[in-house]
């Protein structure tokens, strides 16, 4: 190849890299500030996480799961996202990823159920955004399910989904 190939080259592949990386973090339709949701659904097959007010849908993200999403989570270390009914009963700023709202899994169904088949069923279960250093990935993440179990979306999303999602707010994790 030519000095003059390889120069082209090397341009169409960075204009390329440009191009993925511009897409990956092109700002959206922001979220109106002052939105408060009062529920929260996942749709796990569809890979979306809504939040409601009421019955209207005030935003729609497309999400990342756990890293074996098909079923409910069974056991702690299972790489599966639950299912059920739960809530954000608590948040932390200070998190390994960016901003993390946690999930109030497991429910006492849950405990039970892993108590009868005497494995752990695990908990930590959050909606959170990149881990810390990678929010540059922006849309990237979401080619692969790629969580411990929990439910992931961009930072820019979880800065909306953070302010508009006040604890003790019901979550529905669907299959």
């Amino acid at each position: 190849m030519t000095n003059k190939g390889k120069l082209a080259l090397a341009a169409a592949t960075a204009a390329l890299a440009g191009g993925v990386f511009a897409w990956a973090n092109w700002p959206g339709e922001k979220l109106d500030p002052a939105a408060r949701a009062d529920r929260v659904v996942v749709e796990k097959s569809a890979r979306v996480l809504r939040l409601l007010k009421g019955d209207v849908v005030l935003k729609t993200y497309r999400v990342s799961l756990g890293g074996d999403p098909v079923g409910s989570k069974q056991r702690e270390g299972d790489q599966r996202t639950p299912e059920g009914e739960y809530r954000i009963d608590y948040r932390n700023p200070a998190s390994s990823f960016h901003l993390a709202l946690h999930v109030s899994y497991p429910s006492p169904a849950d405990t039970e159920r892993a108590r009868r088949a005497g494995v752990p069923a695990g908990g930590d279960i959050m909606i959170h955004g990149a881990p810390n250093g990678y929010g540059w990935l922006g849309r990237l993440h979401r080619f692969r399910d790629w969580t411990a179990g929990c439910v992931a979306v961009t930072d820019r999303e979880i800065e909306e989904i953070w302010n508009a999602v006040p604890d003790g707010t019901p979550v529905s994790l669907r299959p």
